[in-house]
């Protein structure tokens, strides 16, 4: 379905008719945010009733409850941008057990984009004293579960029910068809909302929930303002308090760290690939620069994106990097999911470099990687059998690795919302973890004819943007940033 096929939501669609003023001022009154720095500790007795309760010892901050109560003024509508470490699942289940305890709110639906952050959530939804159901993959392992506690709770013999999905589970028929079943009090969390953009998933949102939560770092879709728009339109608008990395860092939400960025040049082939890529991009641009309609522009800034993300040379910096540091620790080496050469993929040539050439300690992370096998290398990388892990897309799935103290990235990305998190992911607290340190691989762009420049130069703007916001946060701001304004005097 094209997006100017889809049905157009109104902010009015199925609004729940309570009293929202006074359930935010209950909620005001209850955990007052008067002082910035104050914590909020709460106790309950856990039981196996699966009805929503706040867990013993949560600490909900400043920024958190403000944001809550501003959802609630908003009518039970809204998209919370909330930097990555920054709580937003603690965020959005303090919002499901005070519905609950103010409208006895009767269902909790959360939309997750992978498999592991259905876990998570788990993980988090029970501390809440939550029983939920987890729908993923195979029916016959929950839609039986769903039907009969949808039963349960039209026929008042169940109080509350949680169901936790996959974006995959949830367009699928089996899902959808359970949907209209679904009572006019449940609430409806999008996690990674940004994600939740595409036509195919938005058409998938029922409108017959009325209660709506979206989540996200970075809401704003990457070329493609309708489907941001259609976002906005569903759960509703962005609410205050955006809680920025630097916000989360001085609130201690992430670590401080130190950032190095290290300019890599491409070959000459390297280069007559990138400049070919990029008219083409400049092409495709002036046709029609919404990404979700346009096929060929997706196509060709995937493959320039690769192009960058391996540059040979990348592997030569970095050998030279760690030469000097072999005996850093808890290290991310973060690649691109290319190929270095016709034969080796970027991971591979990497873990050769590290493991057989510099007798560094590393072993191979995916989104392939076992849920175990996870597990294992986490507590190797802690007791320090293991110094490092080469990973591929953990950063943009939401893995969460937060005793990573260092991080070499060989894969940026045009992309703001993966900017965001590659980098934000890193910085999460872990008990003892006082900083983080970042070594950041950016390609310079090669010296092209003026045509193909013209249209680089507006690409390489927002680009350098980011980098310099993320440099001017660092603990050596001052080093960073002259690194950086090499490229912007000589490029821009």
């Amino acid at each position: 379905m094209e997006l100017s096929e889809m049905p157009l939501y109104s902010e009015n669609d199925n609004i729940l008719q309570v009293d929202w003023q006074k359930i935010a001022q209950n909620f005001h009154e209850k955990y007052s945010y008067k002082l910035a720095e104050k914590k909020y500790v709460y106790h309950h007795q856990k039981d196996v009733t699966g009805t929503p309760k706040i867990p013993k010892d949560l600490i909900l901050r400043d920024y958190q409850i403000k944001a809550i109560e501003n959802w609630f003024k908003n009518r039970g509508r809204g998209i919370l941008k909330m930097a990555t470490g920054s709580g937003k699942t603690i965020t959005a289940l303090a919002i499901n057990t005070e519905l609950y305890h103010q409208i006895n709110l009767q269902v909790l639906l959360v939309v997750c984009p992978f498999r592991h952050l259905v876990l998570q959530w788990t993980q988090e939804a029970e501390k809440f004293n939550l029983l939920p159901i987890l729908a993923f993959e195979n029916s016959h392992t929950w839609h039986g579960e769903l039907s009969r506690q949808l039963y349960n709770i039209h026929n008042n013999q169940q109080k509350f029910l949680t169901i936790i999905t996959t974006y995959s589970t949830f367009i699928g028929d089996r899902f959808q068809g359970q949907l209209p079943f679904f009572p006019q009090k449940t609430l409806i969390v999008g996690d990674e909302a940004h994600n939740l953009g595409s036509p195919r998933l938005l058409s998938s949102l029922p409108a017959n929930i009325g209660l709506r939560l979206a989540l996200s770092a970075t809401p704003e879709r990457h070329f493609d303002e309708e489907g941001t728009d259609f976002l906005v339109a569903y759960f509703g608008k962005v609410l205050k308090p955006e809680f920025t990395l630097k916000n989360a860092i001085e609130k201690q939400a992430l670590v401080k760290y130190n950032y190095h960025p290290i300019l890599v040049e491409l070959t000459d082939k390297e280069t007559l690939h990138y400049a070919k890529l990029t008219k083409k991009i400049g092409w495709a641009l002036s046709q029609n620069n919404n990404m979700e309609d346009n096929h060929n522009l997706r196509l060709l800034l995937l493959r320039r994106s690769r192009l960058v993300a391996t540059a040979s040379n990348k592997l030569i910096a970095l050998k030279s990097l760690m030469t000097e540091r072999l005996d850093m620790k808890a290290t991310l080496f973060y690649c691109g999911d290319g190929n270095v050469n016709q034969n080796e993929r970027q991971l591979e040539a990497v873990t050769r470099i590290l493991g057989k050439e510099l007798n560094y300690r590393v072993n191979t992370y995916t989104a392939e990687t076992p849920v175990e096998e996870r597990e294992k290398i986490k507590k190797q990388l802690i007791s320090g059998e293991l110094q490092g892990l080469v990973a591929i897309r953990c950063l943009d799935e939401g893995i969460d690795i937060p005793m990573i103290e260092n991080a070499v990235i060989l894969a940026s990305s045009s992309n703001p919302r993966q900017f965001i998190q590659r980098r934000g992911r890193i910085l999460r607290p872990y008990e003892g973890k006082k900083e983080a340190t970042l070594f950041d691989m950016i390609v310079i762009p090669p010296i092209l004819e003026r045509e193909v420049w013209e249209i680089e130069r507006n690409l390489l703007k927002k680009e350098l943007k980011r980098f310099m916001e993320f440099a001017s946060l660092a603990n050596n701001a001052e080093s960073a940033i002259e690194i950086l304004n090499t490229l912007q005097q000589n490029f821009l």
